[in-house]
């Protein structure tokens, strides 16, 4: 797995709109999601930390669960209408429904506040597609991933320094960015890449940006975010996935919803209905209007993402 660098590592992490989304649309999500933030950081009760936890009849009571989201799209976004939706939040509605619990609420946060949040009690469960790595599972405990990824790189059309990995990015001394708590980070670094020379942007558009106007020679993120975002771009494209290299050895991803780590009964409840929606193929249907395919979904359990 990465190697921890301090502070929770993205999903994916990254995270967007249904297939093809425009840039426009993009930012107009971003700019939804902000305007609800305040909206959303009241705290939700203390729950015991007694059998497993109380926080699944509670929210059966309640009829309303609070999503921390980071406004990553496809993974947990404000869409330009001000609507909740992304993989994550759209699939959390299909289970909470059946777990008998019918709204959902956004809470909007940065993406490296959603375990802080979420363990301060300012929301119920992170919604937003996040990466299931040791460092994390030290702090919160994961459903089994409902999509597993590979990464890629965002360049110039052709290519034209022939990055197709870290370490061709290391080599070729190319001018390397990603996003703000990525995974990707951890990877580049491991390859061999100066932390300190990485340009930090705050999301895959802000990439996008940086590799068109020439600021940098690459932008990494999940095979999803930059299939998605360059699909409107002139003047960059996205490679071929790659699985980034952990410990010597090829590394997949995968993403899942975080609980606190004394709410088990929840977390294994919600656990059983995903493996519903896995064998019955309800889970791809839910995922694939915002770019998830067959290949992305994966059998894969938390347990061996924690690294036990």
């Amino acid at each position: 797995m990465a190697p921890p660098l301090g502070k929770p590592l993205r999903r994916r992490g990254e995270a967007f709109a249904p297939v093809g989304p425009s840039r426009r649309s993009l930012l107009a999500g971003v700019a939804a999601l902000g305007a609800l933030g305040a909206a959303g950081c009241s705290r939700v009760p203390t729950e015991t930390s007694t059998g497993g936890g109380e926080q699944l009849e509670r929210l059966k009571a309640a009829g309303v669960v609070r999503l921390g989201i980071a406004g990553e799209i496809p993974f947990g976004y404000i869409d330009k209408d001000g609507n909740l939706t992304g993989e994550a939040p759209e699939l959390a509605k299909v289970i909470f429904k059946r777990l008998g619990v019918d709204r959902v609420q956004p809470v909007p946060t940065e993406f490296g506040s959603l375990i802080p949040g979420l363990n301060s009690q300012q929301f119920d469960v992170v919604a937003a597609g996040m990466y299931i790595n040791p460092d994390r599972c030290e702090q919160v405990i994961f459903s089994d991933p409902d999509y597993q990824m590979l990464d890629s790189f965002i360049v110039r059309k052709g290519n034209p320094k022939g990055l197709t990995s870290y370490k061709d990015v290391v080599e070729k001394k190319a001018k390397f960015a990603t996003g703000t708590g990525y995974a990707e980070i951890a990877y580049a670094v491991e390859a061999g890449y100066p932390e300190g020379d990485i340009l930090i942007v705050p999301d895959q558009v802000a990439g996008l940006n940086a590799v068109e106007a020439g600021r940098v020679d690459v932008f990494a993120g999940t095979a999803l975010t930059t299939r998605e975002v360059v699909k409107k771009s002139a003047k960059a494209e996205a490679t071929k996935p790659f699985h980034p290299i952990v410990d010597g050895k090829p590394h997949t991803d995968g993403g899942g919803f975080a609980f606190r780590p004394t709410e088990t009964n929840l977390r294994d409840a919600f656990n059983e209905e995903l493996a519903k929606l896995k064998e019955s193929g309800e889970l791809l249907r839910i995922l694939r209007p915002f770019g998830f395919t067959e290949d992305e979904m994966t059998d894969l359990t938390a347990k061996e993402l924690c690294g036990g």
